[in-house]
């Protein structure tokens, strides 16, 4: 009988504590034994863990640090919001309606990626942090601007008010500048853990292909696999592809979750608590991207009984968990970042 690598072994290890999640709280939901917060907190658990894991494939497998990840998150999560009230009338079934959605959502924040990505993976180090934190809150801002409704003419845009949009009677205003998007709630746990899977799937299957490898490799040494013939740019994007149209499914799943969600909610703190799930699970670990988002999601919320001290208690937890969990893997990191640079130094000396 052949032996399982680690590898795949690990890949069916996080099926199963996927699997395993859903399970349990299927069972204490039907059981009465689940409390309605807790009941509330399950989508955004999903949508947090498909963030973490999209990102880990940018700054663990690709080697990138990239602080605009709720930029991406807020496309899907504003196209899914526009879609699904568009199809309202035409498609009643919710189920089918949220998966065009996500899947609309996720190729909207997917060419966003292309756009952001053609020039900005051109830089390296703190310039491509620097320039995705601004197009994150770039995002955000024109959300703020932007006024969209839908009526049986079809979709109508603004970045004036809502008054410009020429509405028919009948006529619904979807997003309303720096109020939000108005929603239907469509999104289902059942829905949210079928996409997280797929997700899985995609990603460690794309760890263990060819281009995979090519991705890790020009992460390792940038110099070597460019020597070997191998398109820096190209790779670099494809990874930040799937990475921002895996965060539009997970805007879109979340956003769907609510009667409302503003633009305010996808700001910077959203992309820095995204990476703190990555670092806090370990760089490049995808098992600990998804245990890290599912406890530091639900973590407030078990705190919550401690009123005024919850977030200081938060905060020290984290802090702890960071200092035992990390010390000797951020040490790596900086290792690995010096020795990367001193490479790099050495190769143009050379040329």
């Amino acid at each position: 009988m052949k032996k399982l690598s680690k590898d795949t072994l690990m890949s069916f290890v996080n099926y199963g504590i996927v699997i395993l999640f859903y399970i349990v709280f299927q069972i204490l939901a039907s059981t009465g034994n689940l409390s309605s917060t807790m009941k509330g907190q399950l989508i955004p658990i999903v949508s947090y863990v498909i963030m973490a894991l999209s990102l880990n494939l940018v700054v663990g497998i690709s080697g990138e640090l990239s602080l605009g990840h709720a930029g991406f998150m807020s496309v899907g999560a504003f196209t899914g919001a526009v879609v699904s009230t568009a199809l309202t009338d035409g498609i009643p079934n919710t189920v089918v309606r949220l998966l065009i959605s996500i899947v609309i959502a996720a190729v909207m924040a997917g060419i966003a990626g292309i756009l952001i990505g053609i020039p900005v993976l051109r830089l390296r180090g703190d310039y491509l942090a620097i320039v995705t934190l601004a197009f994150g809150e770039i995002i955000k801002n024109v959300l703020n601007c932007l006024y969209v409704g839908v009526d049986r003419r079809g979709i109508h845009f603004s970045m004036n008010s809502t008054g410009a949009l020429d509405l028919q009677e009948g006529g619904k205003v979807v997003i309303n500048g720096p109020m939000g998007a108005s929603i239907m709630k469509i999104s289902s746990f059942t829905c949210g853990i079928i996409l997280l899977l797929l997700v899985l799937f995609v990603i460690q299957n794309l760890i263990k292909s060819r281009h995979g490898r090519a991705i890790m490799a020009i992460r390792d040494n940038r110099i070597a696999a460019e020597a070997c013939g191998l398109n820096v740019t190209k790779y670099k994007l494809i990874a930040f592809v799937i990475s921002a149209a895996m965060a539009g499914a997970a805007g879109c799943l979340y956003a769907l979750n609510f009667a409302t969600v503003a633009p305010k909610k996808f700001d910077f703190n959203t992309s820095i608590l995204v990476l703190v799930f990555v670092v806090l699970g370990g760089i490049g670990n995808m098992t600990g991207s998804i245990i890290a988002a599912a406890l530091l999601t639900v973590l407030p919320e078990l705190l919550r009984q401690f009123q005024d001290y919850r977030m200081l208690i938060y905060a020290i937890v984290l802090v702890l968990v960071m200092i035992a969990t990390n010390n000797e893997k951020i040490r790596g990191l900086i290792k690995s970042i010096g020795k990367k640079n001193k490479q790099e130094t050495s190769g143009k000396e050379a040329a």
